[in-house]
């Protein structure tokens, strides 16, 4: 990680807001990157990880915590923000909290113009689901570019993993929108943190 990198990412980094419906968002000065997966998947922790904190972002042991789209500003006046969107695919939700999550979701992805791009995460143990393909497909259709992070690949072996990486690129060439060239990045891996945090900037810059 350069000089610059890590400087943006142990810099200033502060809640900016929670935006429940879409009359809630920030107004849309600077580039936003947002995150998204199952709940569950260890997407608060990635976020805390990524910008050197231990609390930013909530964790939680409940599945289904975040409900609304949290945004972060880095950098002080912000050069970017990052968006916690809602954890999608709890069953124990109940059916209109779910339906909302999803309109939320969707309605933001279509009328973000300054969103970048979204990283869905996936849980390695467990290998793209047929609701990470939902998710995956309403990026298509949006014509938002995303790219895929691995989490919680300290739990397996590495030749699972190897196995699971392959699976999950056989599965994005179906997708028109992921981004095939870093479209797997294993956030525990030796270097992981530091890869995602130069695709972040990567995807700030395009």
């Amino acid at each position: 990680m350069n000089d610059m990198t890590s400087k943006i990412f142990s810099g200033p980094v502060t809640f900016l807001k929670s935006a429940p419906k879409l009359e809630f968002l920030p107004d849309p000065t600077v580039p936003e990157i947002a995150f998204a997966g199952r709940s569950n998947v260890g997407k608060s922790s990635l976020i805390n990880a990524l910008v050197n904190r231990n609390n930013l972002a909530r964790a939680s042991n409940t599945p289904g915590r975040t409900q609304e789209l949290n945004f972060f500003d880095v950098g002080d006046p912000a050069l970017f923000r990052i968006v916690d969107m809602p954890g999608y695919g709890y069953a124990k939700a109940p059916v209109k909290t779910v339906q909302q999550w999803r309109y939320l979701i969707n309605d933001y992805l279509r009328g973000r113009a300054v969103l970048k791009r979204v990283f869905v995460l996936i849980d390695s143990r467990h290998g793209i689901k047929e609701v990470d393909h939902e998710i995956m497909k309403m990026l298509d259709n949006a014509a938002i570019s995303y790219r895929i992070v691995l989490t919680k690949t300290d739990k397996i072996k590495a030749t699972e993993r190897e196995a699971v990486e392959a699976d999950t690129m056989t599965k994005l060439r179906k997708h028109v929108a992921a981004y095939p060239e870093l479209s797997v990045t294993s956030a525990e891996k030796k270097g992981g943190i530091e890869d995602l945090r130069g695709a972040v900037l990567e995807a700030v810059a395009s």
